[in-house]
């Protein structure tokens, strides 16, 4: 069958449909609304159909056939539909987020709550330790005193004897006391060196660090090599820091390998526990 023979045919089917779409009803069967609206959407498909057959007969191109405009609307309105679908989908996660990290907001509170009432009872802890120590103290102010040092000898060898039996009796105000004393009367002795180091210890030891920087500078002045040298470095390395002055405490602890490599394994050690302490590079 020839293009032209199937045009005619859909032509032909077309008239008669709406031939019997437009014969009119017996008046005694009036149609109901639904009816009337099927054949209102028969005619237009008729029609539809007949536009098609003279375009495709008149013009000879392949025919286009565009949705009707009530197609259209449901394309448009499931289009719309989907795309409020993705919107909700989104706006969901985004909720599903937020919920996720104010949960992680509210337990990091609480763990920073926790925390802090820690350190608060730590802290009401320390203050009352503090205050039963100052309550002692009063009650036995002597307790902290130490009986007058005995009269320095005459003799440099016999007066460094006197002050080191009182550093190592735990004696150590008179022992500094001592030391000083030393110092000031044999500032030129040879062992004049080694008494700063010793003063330096009974100062150190009772956390006077700025003294005792002071005394260990003297003692390491000229890098003397002797065995207490590389303790007095080290030891004026941690008063610098104690005291917070980490970049010369840093210097003290580069000199003290420079200047004694051999140093004994304790120095070394303890040296070494310093440069993490002053966060040494």
């Amino acid at each position: 069958m020839t293009l032209k023979s199937a045009l005619l045919a859909v032509l032909f089917a077309s008239t008669a449909a709406v031939a019997v779409a437009q014969t009119p009803l017996p008046p005694a069967d009036p149609l109901d609304d639904r009816s009337a609206k099927r054949v209102e959407r028969m005619e237009k498909v008729v029609r539809e159909l007949r536009s098609i057959v003279f375009q495709g007969r008149d013009t000879g191109k392949p025919v286009v056939v565009q949705p009707a405009e009530t197609d259209a609307q449901i394309m448009s309105l499931n289009q719309r539909l989907s795309d409020l679908e993705q919107t909700l989908t989104r706006l969901n996660g985004q909720n599903e987020t937020a919920n996720f990290e104010l949960t992680k907001a509210n337990r990091a509170a609480a763990d920073q709550k926790a925390r802090a009432d820690a350190l608060e009872q730590r802290l009401v802890a320390l203050e009352n330790a503090f205050n039963d120590l100052k309550t002692q103290a009063a009650a036995a102010p002597a307790a902290g005193a130490y009986p007058p040092p005995p009269a320095p000898p005459a003799d440099p060898a016999a007066a460094f004897k006197q002050a080191k039996d009182l550093l190592l009796g735990g004696d150590y105000g008179n022992a500094e006391q001592a030391f000083s004393t030393y110092v000031t009367n044999y500032p030129d002795n040879a062992r004049t060196p080694e008494a700063r180091y010793w003063l330096g210890e009974t100062l150190f030891v009772r956390e006077a660090y700025t003294d005792a920087a002071g005394a260990y500078i003297g003692a390491i002045r000229g890098w003397p090599q002797t065995t207490w040298a590389p303790d007095a470095t080290l030891k004026l390395a941690r008063s610098m820091v104690a005291l917070k002055k980490t970049a010369d405490a840093c210097r003290t602890l580069d000199e003290l390998t420079k200047r004694y490599p051999k140093a004994p394994a304790n120095v070394t050690s303890r040296a070494a526990s310093t440069r993490t302490a002053a966060k040494c590079g």
